[in-house]
C-alpha cells in the first residue's frame, strides 16, 4: 500500500513539473524561439492579464488593486535582478 503511494507520489510530482516547465520554463515553453528580453516581458504581461482576469472573475475590484500592486514590486525586483546579473556577465573574473 505504501509503495503504491509512493509511486502515486512521484507521478504527481513529475506531472506537476512537467505542467511547471509547459509554462514558466523559458526552455519548454513556446516562446523558446523568442528572444529572452521579449520572452520576459511576454511573461510578465501575461502575468498582469491573469492578476486582472482572477481578481474581476471573484469580482473584488479591491484584491484586484493589492494583487497590481503586489505584482508590480515582483515584476521591478525580477528587472533590477536581471539588469545586476547583466551588469556583471561578461566581466572578467578577479578572484
Amino acid at each position: 500500500m505504501i509503495d503504491m503511494i509512493i509511486e502515486l507520489l512521484a507521478i504527481l510530482r513529475d506531472f506537476t513539473i512537467s505542467c511547471w516547465n509547459s509554462i514558466m520554463n523559458n526552455r519548454h515553453n513556446p516562446l523558446r524561439n523568442a528572444p529572452i528580453n521579449l520572452a520576459h516581458m511576454v511573461m510578465q504581461v501575461l502575468a498582469w492579464m491573469w492578476c486582472i482576469v482572477f481578481s474581476l472573475s471573484v469580482g473584488s475590484y479591491f484584491v484586484f488593486g493589492v494583487s497590481a500592486i503586489a505584482h508590480t514590486l515582483f515584476i521591478v525586483a525580477i528587472i533590477i535582478t536581471v539588469s545586476t546579473f547583466k551588469s556583471y556577465e561578461g566581466k572578467n573574473d578577479k578572484r
